[in-house]
């Protein structure tokens, strides 16, 4: 029988099994970032878009402020670690694509890495945003799309 609950509770029982993703962001000093995200969704088909939801305490949101630009990258199982790494600490203090020791390609965009073990890569250029409480939400239209069909998704149970 269902029954009245806190957001808590009731969010605890609904998010699970759970995609994550990851977004590639440049630096505003040079160099990129990456972050782990759980709030993503497509958009649109036709032109094809992806948005993405950041804390407005995050450093990819500064990023984003001044480049306006992110790679979405569908994690493979072995990138669990580097979701793990990419999650739990600041871009602002540390380089996680040399703490992670990221394999990458370059985009055709706007030169963002392309992450070689990910499942799929999707080169964004922000095109409208909107502030939602404490994040934003950037929708990116799809520029260029990458296919890894031999790795497996990354799924949270």
């Amino acid at each position: 029988m269902i029954k009245r609950t806190d957001l808590t509770e009731a969010y605890g029982l609904a998010h699970l099994p759970a995609k994550v993703a990851l977004a590639v962001t440049e630096k505003p000093s040079g160099g990129y970032n990456l972050i782990t995200l759980e709030w993503f969704m497509r958009t649109s088909i036709q032109p094809p878009m992806f948005a993405i939801s950041i804390g407005h305490t995050r450093f990819s949101h500064d990023c984003l402020q001044q480049s306006r630009f992110f790679n979405l990258v569908f994690p493979s199982v072995g990138m669990k670690p580097l979701c793990a790494m990419a999650g739990s600490s600041s871009g602002r203090e540390i380089d996680k694509f040399e703490q992670g020791k990221v394999e990458f390609t370059w985009g055709k965009l706007h030169k963002l890495p392309v992450l070689k073990e990910a499942v799929a890569v999707f080169e964004c250029e922000v095109v409208t945003q909107v502030r939602s409480g404490d994040h934003t939400i950037y929708v990116g239209e799809v520029r260029y799309s990458w296919a890894n069909p031999e790795q497996k998704l990354l799924v949270y149970q």
